[in-house]
């Protein structure tokens, strides 16, 4: 039995491209809200929604804990949790009708909730934690079991409803020391549920582990409703000492980085790289950066030296019309540099790309599509341009928003303002981007046959003549596709 029950509103079951890709990972925002009740002295258990099949697994730990409090404790860390999807909405929305019905008080903290304080109100939920929330959520279960009263509108970080009206107390500042937090509850979590999907989809294991909270950075389609336009690191000695805790209890072959900007601060990744290869901490790991902060100086060699097999970058369009308007600052020039000297150096980059943001033409997109062609990035992930609240870009697209403003799952990308294209077209426009760099690779495995002859390289050739085909069927697609009105789906 435990006192303080601490989930996430995230299923993998619930998000279809997630589940069949099956790469998961713990909830790390969960993991450190459990980590800092129990430094606290509370007796609190981590409940984690991602491999459970739905809700009702929810409720059976509830019947079996028992507890008196309820935590939906979103994962800040993982990009899926801050799509604000509505699948998972519904699912916060149901485990919180569970807990009340069991008699449980009931606290959520999460981007979406922070968003739409007045749904998760009106759903079930007696508060919800803004901002960074350990230290809100310590405060307010001290107040609530009476172990270390704190007065609940002196609770910075709080929003809750009394006499029937939403009150939203004082902000609270973000720590800007990192290494006062505890490591996560590993022991929670059911690392050999984990381990199994791991070996069992893609022959490894891999974990997640965060060394940053926040984004200083202004692309204006970025939500921040939690950290705002801060960011702080752990220290590099913190982040080796949780690395060698991980690898002997857990033995992971590769690590995400799951990081909105990993080692921006000028040197970081110089001594995390020196620390982590005299102290037996170099893991293979995956991490995300920008292509402006990979050309500094030692950066790229370092990064290999700690491990790096793969560094993503938001390269979003290789149109520098919409780079500017983004407010990215980054140049296509850097993506390109950046590129190539990844490639000189032994690892891989992989892009983040965005299309139909306001102003984009199909000279825009054709110039990305060029840019994916030449630069050749090893992987990619494609989006259309999502309007968050918070950001500028909503703003900018509010008056044409609908019913619909989040996307269902990870998958959906749907247009909810009005693009310069129909829907449809971005759908396709996803296929066809991916085949021009899967046919690349396959040509590439054709060059190299005779030199790298391996399964991999074998079936790389053989799919060539497939995708040829598929590509030539989505680029009639979406070339029929660019003809269609807009004004005709959007009336």
């Amino acid at each position: 039995m435990s006192d303080i029950l601490v989930a996430q509103s995230y299923f993998l079951k619930f998000d279809p491209k997630e589940w069949k890709t099956m790469k998961p990972y713990p909830p790390l925002g969960a993991m450190y809200g459990v980590s800092v009740l129990r430094e606290a002295g509370y007796n609190a258990r981590l409940f984690d929604c991602m491999l459970a099949e739905d809700e009702t697994e929810f409720l059976a730990a509830l019947e079996r804990e028992k507890p008196q409090y309820v935590v939906v404790y979103d994962d800040d860390f993982n990009y899926l949790t801050k799509m604000c999807l509505l699948r998972m909405r519904e699912a916060a929305f149901k485990l919180a009708k569970y807990a009340k019905k069991h008699g449980c008080t009931t606290i959520i903290h999460s981007s979406d909730a922070t968003d739409r304080l007045e749904l998760y109100l009106d759903s079930g939920f007696d508060y919800v934690i803004i901002g960074e929330a350990e230290f809100t959520l310590r405060e307010l279960i001290g107040e609530l079991t009476g172990h270390a009263p704190h007065p609940i509108p002196e609770i910075n970080g709080l929003a809750y409803r009394r006499t029937e009206k939403t009150v939203r107390n004082a902000p609270r500042k973000v720590a800007d020391d990192l290494d006062v937090f505890p490591f996560p509850a590993w022991d929670q979590v059911d690392i050999e549920k984990y381990r199994q999907k791991w070996l069992a989809h893609h022959g490894y294991f891999s974990l997640n582990l965060t060394t940053t909270r926040g984004c200083p950075f202004h692309c204006n389609w970025c939500a921040k409703p939690l950290y705002g336009q801060v960011y702080h690191s752990r220290s590099p000695q913190n982040v080796v000492d949780e690395i060698k805790m991980l690898k002997e209890k857990y033995q992971p072959d590769h690590i995400w980085f799951a990081d909105d900007i990993f080692g921006l601060r000028p040197n970081w990744i110089q001594e995390y790289s020196d620390l982590a290869k005299a102290q037996g901490a170099v893991i293979p790991f995956k991490c995300l950066s920008r292509a402006d902060l990979l050309l500094r100086k030692d950066t790229i060699p370092k990064l290999k030296q700690a491990g790096c097999e793969i560094v993503w970058i938001g390269a979003e369009s290789g149109s520098q019309k919409i780079l500017d308007a983004m407010d990215k600052g980054t140049t296509v020039a850097q993506i390109y540099e950046a590129t190539q000297k990844i490639h000189e150096t032994g690892f891989r980059i992989a892009f983040f790309l965005q299309f139909g943001y306001p102003g984009e033409l199909r000279e825009d997109i054709d110039k990305t599509i060029r840019m994916v062609k030449e630069c050749q990035p090893d992987e990619i992930g494609i989006s259309v341009s999502y309007p968050l609240p918070g950001t500028p870009f909503y703003e900018s697209v509010k008056e044409q928003l609908g019913d619909k403003q989040n996307w269902e799952d990870s998958e959906d990308l749907a247009m909810l303002f009005q693009g310069a294209y129909v829907p449809d077209f971005y759908r396709i426009l996803h296929k066809v981007v991916h085949k021009e760099l899967r046919l690349l690779q396959c040509k590439n495995a054709l060059t190299h046959l005779f030199h790298e002859l391996n399964p991999q390289t074998v079936k790389s050739v053989l799919g060539y003549p497939i995708h040829l085909l598929q590509l030539l069927r989505y680029r009639q697609q979406l070339a029929q596709l660019e003809k269609v009105p807009t004004a005709v789906y959007w009336k």
